[in-house]
């Protein structure tokens, strides 16, 4: 018998212990459980590791999130991991070969959408009957995609809307000349006027205006915004491999 390896994660721990313990009751599932995303993290790659690859991953969408509202840290560091979208999204920075089905409190299209976007194959709501979960957990290892009929036309409309950003964006992107795009990736990497100077060899002045070039063509008036921009358009940052650089006045 094919046995499929489960990863629960979910830092409430009752439900993690009962839904792991429902799971393994199926005679070819496989279960552990993990109360955080750094957790979790060390879970898949020790499995990984040792040739043992999870299948699929049941995270909850609000894991980590304390009931008192807290500054969110970058996803992908290890104490940023600070829902169950951001892990999903570290794994699949990690390039970990799991499923992911995010289990939700609520029906929230645009956080859904969120989901699939960061990589999950599924959004399901917490109290769905295990039957449906076990249908699920089968469903996404045939590579299929699982959302509620109620919330799909909403996460549909929510992937068409980011979509049609994405290629404005990718548009406004491609209007840049190559030197302003070079320039844009440094921004992108974080890097300060004059680490961006030494790097393509020209002037401060000179940057500063490619750079105000960059914004007035975007249509953004802050680094920020040109940032947030490059990014929906995938731009990706230069290579700092081996570089001493300034980002934002410090040395790195």
């Amino acid at each position: 018998m094919v046995r499929i390896r489960v990863l629960v994660v979910d830092d409430h721990r009752i439900f993690a212990e009962s839904l792991a313990a429902a799971l393994a009751a199926e005679p070819d599932v496989e279960v552990t459980a993990a109360g955080s995303g750094p957790a979790a993290l060390r879970c898949l790659e020790r499995a990984a590791a040792e040739g043992r690859r999870f299948d699929v991953m049941l995270v909850d969408a609000d894991l980590g999130i304390s009931p008192v509202p807290a500054p969110r840290a970058v996803a992908g560091a290890d104490d940023g991991l600070v829902d169950g979208i951001s892990l999903v999204a570290g794994v699949r920075v990690r390039q970990i070969a799991v499923r992911s089905v995010v289990l939700a409190e609520k029906d929230d299209a645009a956080r859904a959408a969120l989901a699939l976007q960061a990589g999950a194959s599924g959004w399901v709501a917490k109290d769905c009957s295990l039957q449906r979960l076990l249908g699920v957990v089968r469903g996404v290892l045939r590579d299929e995609t699982h959302v509620s009929p109620a919330l799909l036309t909403g996460v549909l409309r929510e992937l068409t809307a980011a979509r049609k950003h994405r290629t404005e964006s990718e548009q406004l992107v491609e209007s840049l000349t190559p030197r302003e795009q070079e320039v844009l990736r440094c921004m992108v990497a974080g890097l300060g006027r004059k680490a961006v100077a030494e790097r393509l060899f020209l002037s401060p002045h000179t940057v500063r205006t490619h750079m105000q070039n960059v914004l007035g063509k975007l249509g953004v008036h802050s680094t920020l915004a040109a940032v947030a921009l490059a990014r929906r358009a995938g731009v990706g940052p230069v290579d700092l491999a081996g570089d001493v650089v300034e980002r934002g006045g410090q040395l790195a």
